[in-house]
């Protein structure tokens, strides 16, 4: 006889095969919760920058305008598509050597294509054009290893694209005012340079600001504004120039300068080494201008050819040049008056 109490085994198989079938959500952990949270958070505070779909966010190299790769490669940036390589190239040919280097932070592609040698071989020959084209292809091949633009950040040149400005200061006893006071003046002038790759340069000794200057350094100037043209030549880093001042008594000033930069090709700073002045005689003044530099070539500092006119080393305002470009000049704080810029060090 069978118990009531007992279960049926085929009723019990029935039930646990019943619910084994029914998919149950288990509770998730704690970790899992807290791997959650933070992507949520994580997606919340990343910035969606739909824009740069636009460039292309996974851009490939690109092999540049003029390369001797046959790899066909589709470049998926819009600017890239829109613009062919041909105008592109077009478009960096013209382009001065520095805004080449702002422009090569662009992209990966840009940066390719200016690595081509034309540029750099454009610009070298530009900037060294007083030494010759064969000079300077013998040393490209000596001491830069073929490389152009190695050639363009590590030899010392003179930079065209802007002012050499040196700032400097001096105290001047004032007038006694009421037999009270004893006023101290502190006077601020200015030697500004202007370099021209064909070894011609302008100087101008002046108070007024570099804002004002830069409007008539040109050889269109006026006698009014004191803008006088000099020669000068560069070896390794050193400058030698001279320039002549008409008069009466006319006087030769001839500067030694030496070529350095706060970073690798910057060439932004210039030391004054020596600044003097000497007396030249009528026929050394009325000699054409190009002649200035080779006529005191070899001098003494304490050599004059006009009596009248004694040599004068100076040994103050010798403090070094700044290079300021064109489009600075007008934002530098070179500009700021003279309360304010006690901080000034030229480096």
């Amino acid at each position: 006889m069978r118990n009531h109490n007992q279960k049926d085994p085929k009723k019990q198989f029935e039930t646990k095969f019943i619910l084994d079938s029914i998919p149950m959500n288990p509770v998730p952990s704690e970790v899992e919760l807290e791997s959650a949270l933070h992507l949520k958070t994580v997606q919340y505070f990343v910035t969606q920058r739909p824009w740069l779909d636009l460039y292309g966010k996974h851009v490939r190299p690109v092999a540049p305008f003029g390369s001797a790769s046959r790899k066909s490669c589709v470049d998926p940036a819009l600017i890239h598509r829109c613009l062919p390589d041909e105008l592109l190239f077009e478009v960096f040919v013209r382009m001065a050597p520095y805004d080449l280097g702002r422009a090569s932070c662009v992209c990966r592609k840009w940066r390719y294509t200016i690595r081509n040698p034309v540029f750099w071989r454009t610009a070298c020959l530009k900037a060294w054009q007083l030494s010759g084209l064969v000079e300077n292809y013998k040393m490209l091949q000596s001491k830069y290893e073929g490389s152009w633009r190695k050639m363009w950040l590590l030899r010392p040149r003179v930079r065209t694209d802007g002012l050499y400005v040196s700032r400097n200061t001096y105290i001047r006893a004032g007038v006694a005012e009421w037999k009270i006071t004893n006023p101290v003046h502190l006077v601020c002038y200015f030697r500004y340079l202007r370099f021209f790759p064909s070894g011609r340069f302008l100087y101008k000794n002046s108070s007024q600001k570099i804002k004002d200057v830069a409007k008539c350094m040109n050889f269109r100037s006026s006698k009014a504004e004191c803008v006088f043209g000099g020669h000068y030549t560069l070896s390794d880093d050193k400058v030698e120039a001279a320039v002549l001042y008409p008069g009466m008594r006319p006087t030769v000033l001839r500067i030694r300068l030496r070529l350095r930069g706060t970073v690798v090709g910057a060439n932004n700073r210039m030391d004054l080494l020596s600044l003097v002045t000497s007396g030249v005689d009528d026929n050394e003044a009325s000699g054409p201008e190009e002649d200035i530099l080779g006529v005191v070539e070899g001098w003494q500092d304490d050599e004059t050819h006009n009596p009248d006119v004694p040599a004068v080393s100076h040994k103050r305002g010798l403090t070094p040049f700044v290079f300021v470009p064109f489009e600075e000049v007008e934002t530098s704080v070179l500009n700021l008056p003279v309360e304010k810029m006690d901080y000034y060090v030229s480096g």
